[in-house]
């Protein structure tokens, strides 16, 4: 017994093709799916001619299709979105962003991007910044910036800020210090006084000098 049907698309069905066209599928995907919904029918040369009309339609609604979706693309690439959640002091979230939480961001920015074009390389479940790819077909694809942030100030960005200032105020004192000496500050340890037995000596004026 054959495992797959060969039949007449009377409705474009995305990811196998538009109507008018003849496809071999799985007769469990036919029988469940296709013609239950009346998708599909007996291919014979009448019904492929009384769908000439409305193949030639839905060819010209995939090219511009096409066409709106390389220019999406374009105005893609290198976008940076932003997401507020909320997490524990380490900056795990207590959720994860989703795929249609990305899309749903992207929507509000202004793009109209489906949830299943979003490219997750991994579950996000942490405060950080992501590296996404949306990918629209299988040649148009672009990628973005995610910047996952805490709906508060964590106490380890607390902590860093801190460090941070205390180190600046360290730095700035150097620099006074060798900005009152005259010079900058030499690397390491100060150095040590001259000993009075190592200053420099006077030369004596040889006799008949004036």
């Amino acid at each position: 017994m054959s495992k797959t049907m060969t039949l007449l698309l009377t409705e474009s069905v995305e990811s196998l093709g538009i109507v008018g066209d003849v496809v071999s599928v799985r007769v469990g995907y036919a029988r469940n799916y296709l013609l239950p919904r009346g998708f599909v029918t007996e291919p014979s040369d009448e019904k492929i001619k009384a769908l000439a009309q409305r193949r030639a339609e839905a060819e010209a609604a995939v090219a511009k299709q096409r066409h709106e979706r390389e220019k999406l693309v374009e105005r893609l690439e290198g976008v940076e979105i932003e997401i507020v959640r909320s997490c524990n002091d380490l900056g795990m979230l207590y959720g994860s962003v989703t795929q249609q939480d990305v899309a749903d961001a992207l929507i509000k920015a202004g793009y109209g991007v489906r949830a299943r074009d979003v490219r997750l390389p991994a579950a996000i479940k942490r405060v950080d910044h992501y590296d996404l790819t949306i990918k629209l077909a299988a040649d148009l694809e672009a990628s973005i910036k995610l910047n996952v942030k805490a709906d508060r100030v964590l106490e380890r960005d607390l902590r860093a800020a801190e460090d941070a200032a205390r180190q600046a105020a360290y730095e700035a004192k150097k620099a006074e210090e060798a900005a009152a000496k005259g010079g900058p500050a030499p690397e390491g340890a100060a150095s040590a006084p001259a000993a009075e037995g190592d200053k420099p000596k006077k030369s004596k004026k040889a006799k008949g000098d004036a």
